[in-house]
């Protein structure tokens, strides 16, 4: 009876180890440093197919430019430059600061600009994503490690509110206080293993 017993729970130990290095297999491999684990990269992009903008008459064929094959159409869709726009820009605009905007230049650059800052900010945040890609099971098992790795560099939403709105400025709305994103994010990835808690 015993020997059963040692063989069953013998055989439980292997399953349970062949289910944890499957699981591992299913993480992220190499430098993966995207807290977020989006796993969208490997499958097609859907955003990259835009339909065409509806087919318009010209009031004058003349108008029509003269055709450039292989080359952009009037029903391109151009979502930089929509966006130029909605930001309230010119699209096509040549690059530089444009004059309307010079005061506000001078004043934002008033102690100094530095040109690498983006590829700095970059490799430094990749660099704190790399010390802070979390526990070995939170790895294996794609945990959300976002907000704890962040969480000493986000602002107190509330203090802020409270701060702008003593001085009477208007301010967007936030989340009630108290709601927990990290709670909700744990209880999503619960039912997501269907109740199986891990950490």
């Amino acid at each position: 009876m015993q020997a059963r017993s040692g063989a069953r729970s013998g055989k439980g130990m292997i399953a349970l180890t062949i289910a944890l290095v499957l699981s591992g297999c299913a993480a992220d491999k190499g430098d993966s440093t995207d807290l977020m684990r989006l796993r969208s990269k490997d499958g097609p992009d859907e955003f990259a197919v835009l339909p065409p903008k509806a087919l318009e008459m010209p009031g004058s064929l003349r108008d029509l430019p003269a055709p450039t094959p292989g080359g952009g159409n009037r029903t391109d869709q151009r979502p930089l430059d929509d966006a130029v726009v909605a930001l309230g820009g010119k699209p096509g605009a040549s690059g530089g600061i444009p004059a309307a905007d010079a005061a506000l230049y001078a004043h934002a650059a008033r102690n100094g600009t530095q040109a690498d800052i983006r590829s700095q900010l970059a490799s430094e945040d990749l660099q704190w994503r790399r010390d802070n890609k979390g526990r070995i099971l939170e790895r294996m098992f794609s945990v959300n490690t976002y907000y704890r790795a962040y969480k000493d560099q986000s602002l107190n939403q509330y203090r802020e509110l409270e701060y702008w709105r003593s001085r009477g400025l208007l301010t967007p709305s936030a989340p009630p206080e108290g709601y927990d994103k990290q709670k909700e994010e744990k209880e999503r990835q619960k039912k997501k293993r269907g109740g199986l808690q891990l950490f």
